[in-house]
């Protein structure tokens, strides 16, 4: 019973630590590779979009990295990535992106099949 015990155990750390290997490892290789930050410069047309993200499995490998995407994208002013609500907010520049640009944007983070954008609405 004690060795049942152990493998159960051994294979759910494995389980939970291989979980968001890939994704992690990206954003910790990004962080020691990024260069300066731009500064942002005033939207011309400033709009926010709100969404659901599907797919997200953690909240430092999946929607820091996908919000780190998105804060790094020219004409986005701001983006927060919600983990547990599974939600995104972006305020960006209507004249330089849309909200087909921002969907693609967060769907090709990844190997550009685990995250899907629904539910997305904008306001001025």
């Amino acid at each position: 019973m004690n060795f049942l015990k152990s493998l159960l155990t051994v294979s759910f750390c494995s389980i939970a630590l291989i979980g968001c290997k890939e994704t992690a490892s990206k954003a910790n290789l990004s962080q020691e590779t990024k260069e300066p930050k731009k500064e942002k410069t005033i939207a011309a047309k400033p709009e926010t979009a709100s969404f659901h993200i599907e797919g997200m499995t953690c909240a430092i490998g999946c929607a820091k990295t996908i919000e780190e995407k998105l804060a790094d994208t020219d004409g986005i002013q701001e983006a927060k990535v919600d983990f547990d609500k599974k939600e995104a907010t972006v305020v960006f520049d209507a004249a330089v992106l849309d909200s087909k640009k921002i969907t693609d944007l967060v769907e090709s983070c990844a190997d550009g099949k685990t995250y899907k954008v629904s539910d997305m609405k904008t306001k001025i």
